[in-house]
């Protein structure tokens, strides 16, 4: 869920950097779900990401203080 924040009485939504969807196609007729294999080890790690509580992990720290700019997800940035 994205944060939000409240500046001179106004809320702002705060959300995560949005990376490209896996099933879109390019310049090339290729998509990455096409290109990797379904038994794949990325694919149980994306499996087992999704099911973690990452604020309970403590990933609720997703917007840097110095810059207000929105961060990468933290989901995403555990995969890698």
């Amino acid at each position: 869920m994205p944060r939000s924040r409240k500046i001179r009485g106004i809320f702002f939504v705060m959300a995560y950097i949005q990376g490209q969807a896996r099933d879109q196609t390019s310049l090339f007729p290729v998509s990455l779900e096409d290109l990797i294999p379904e038994d794949h080890l990325v694919r149980v790690i994306d499996a087992f990401v999704a099911k973690l509580d990452l604020i309970r992990l403590g990933f609720d720290k997703a917007v840097p203080k110095s810059t207000r700019r929105p961060s990468y997800d933290p989901a995403d940035q555990l995969k890698l």
